[in-house]
């Protein structure tokens, strides 16, 4: 029975929130609520989907069929009770510059290999540890990828006359300065028409969402003046009004191998993507989302959406608060929205087909300068130097570079300065003949600072004992000129070891020993402990020179230091 009680609870975690609902009881009236915040939500992201494809190099319509089949998904398997899932602008970059290089077919692969990642990761219960990636990295990449969403906006938001656009952003800015000679008018018009809307609607109301009135305007303005600006329809012709039935994607085979880099990519944004707007969405409702169960839903939901046409998904932290704020509160709520998205697509495709380009451009502009989070920015680059060094690493690589770049190297960066951190704050140090009041902690209450025996020395260690700090501990050690008959270690603030801690510490009891010097062991804890166990060091060390604080180590030297004993085999090489 206990078994099986812990069985449950370890896979309690990877349980959809959409069940846990079910089992809670879910009443009509709770429906409504749910209802109204996913049509809503399905309104909002309907237009933001079409721009998000639009943008990522591909087709319209795949933009919606990954908010229906992927956000269906999601929302019914998510580890979140709000959870909104879609197209979003965190892939822009990447979906980008796959379907520059593989295709189509390719993307749809790498999508597929990114879902099976996914749910590898969160049957591995990886969920609390993909969150992991230092904050730098993260505004690093998103403020780049924001900057390349805007650049890659310019085209239509000035109406330049350019038969294709190139991949790379340095690129794209020679491209436009050799076509400013063709920009139009009434497109960039309509493009800071659709800006103006989108920021100032809110001031108005906030239950019709600010980029559908300024898609509709601009729609109807291009329409009724006639104006010579580039619509959906004109660009990829019309846009199909269901979705399409599911097929396997296809590339050549040796083509596969390539993929697996950008599959990965694809996971890891969109693990960290997902995570984070449930993090966002837990401070809103003040419920807790079940990580592994929410990668896992991502993992479904970025297999199905290749199946159908689709692009990445992930969850969508605009569209979840979109949600919260109209009164969503299950799973339901984004189902509705789903299949909103589903029947809009259905009644309104013609209508699709007439948007200009330059009001998408507006509304993607509006969502990379939402994205950008530049006063995070200012505040990470004026903030520690580590931290601005590995904001802008991963920035500059994210705009110049590609985003896997990016991410690995700001990662491995920000590892490196995190351990250099770490082993700066980490102590070795000699402690005094007669110790003092904060050395003797310890001791019993209101008694004096004891005086070292005549041939004892006494080291502390404070902080992690692991490979940035080991050689640190080596130079502090063999700083000792002459050998003592006792040297004492104590370890009270050392709370982790790791096998080069455990090397250097095995190193110094070999070379005391060779010297006819004893070790003694104080104040060790239970991390250490088990690693010294674990590697059969205690046995070398001696279990009888491990002792439970300072004082005893002190009362055992004085013991040895009285009996006269020596290692067993001091002097002897080994």
């Amino acid at each position: 029975m206990k078994r099986l009680a812990v069985w449950r609870h370890d896979h309690r975690d990877l349980e959809p929130k959409f069940v846990t609902v079910l089992k809670e009881g879910y009443s009509r009236a709770r429906f409504g609520r749910d209802a109204l915040a996913g049509l809503v939500v399905g309104i909002v992201a309907f237009p933001i989907s079409i721009a998000f494809a639009i943008a990522s190099g591909v087709r319209p319509e795949q933009g919606l069929y990954t908010a229906v089949v992927a956000g269906f998904l999601i929302s019914l398997l998510s580890g979140s009770r709000v959870q909104v899932g879609g197209p979003t602008g965190a892939f822009v970059v990447l979906v980008y510059a796959i379907v520059h290089r593989y295709g189509e077919g390719g993307l749809a692969v790498a999508t597929v290999m990114a879902g099976v990642i996914l749910l590898a990761f969160g049957f591995a219960r990886l969920g609390t540890v993909i969150r992991f990636v230092p904050y730098p990295v993260t505004v690093g990449f998103t403020s780049g990828i924001a900057l390349i969403i805007a650049a890659g906006q310019l085209r239509d938001a000035f109406g330049f006359r350019m038969d294709d656009l190139p991949a790379a952003f340095i690129d794209k800015l020679t491209a436009y300065a050799g076509h400013f000679g063709t920009l139009n008018p009434a497109a960039l018009a309509l493009c800071a028409g659709t800006v103006l809307v989108v920021l100032v609607w809110p001031r108005v109301t906030a239950r019709v969402p600010g980029p559908l009135v300024a898609l509709v305007l601009a729609t109807v303005a291009a329409q009724v003046m006639r104006l010579p600006v580039d619509t959906i329809g004109a660009r990829f012709g019309p846009v199909p009004n269901m979705l399409p039935a599911p097929r396997l994607p296809h590339v050549a085979w040796d083509v596969v191998p390539q993929l697996v880099s950008p599959a990965f990519s694809i996971a890891l944004l969109g693990g960290i993507e997902s995570l984070l707007s449930c993090v966002v969405a837990d401070g809103m409702t003040g419920r807790r989302h079940r990580s592994n169960a929410e990668l896992i839903a991502q993992g479904v939901a970025n297999i199905a959406s290749p199946l159908f046409g689709g692009i990445p998904a992930t969850g969508a932290i605009a569209r979840t608060a979109t949600n919260v704020r109209n009164g969503g509160r299950t799973p339901v709520a984004g189902l509705v929205h789903a299949v909103t998205i589903l029947v809009i697509m259905a009644l309104a495709a013609h209508w699709v087909a007439l948007v200009p380009m330059a009001s998408l451009a507006g509304i993607l502009l509006v969502v990379a300068w939402n994205m950008s989070e530049f006063r995070v920015f200012q505040s990470l680059v004026r903030g520690p130097r580590g931290d601005a060094l590995v904001l802008v690493v991963t920035f500059l690589l994210t705009v110049i570079v590609d985003l896997v770049a990016a991410i690995q190297v700001g990662v491995i960066l920000a590892s490196l300065l995190f351990m250099r951190n770490m082993a700066a704050a980490t102590q070795v140090r000699a402690m005094t003949g007669q110790l003092s009041d904060d050395e003797a902690e310890g001791f019993a209450e209101g008694a004096p600072p004891p005086d070292l025996p005549p041939g004892v020395e006494v080291f502390e260690i404070r902080g992690t004992f692991f490979f940035g700090s080991a050689q640190k501990f080596s130079e502090v050690i063999g700083q000792v000129e002459r050998a003592p008959r006792v040297v004492i270690l104590q370890m009270r603030e050392v709370f982790a070891m790791d096998a080069s801690g455990l090397r250097a510490l095995l190193e110094v009891r070999a070379r005391f020993h060779r010297q006819g010097t004893t070790l003694l062991l104080s104040g060790v804890h239970a991390q250490p402990l088990i690693t010294l166990e674990r590697a059969g060091a205690l046995a070398t060390i001696g279990e009888d020179h491990m002792l439970g604080s300072l004082q005893e180590a002190i009362d055992r030297a004085r013991q040895i230091i009285a009996s006269g004993a020596r290692p067993r085999g001091a002097g002897a090489r080994d």
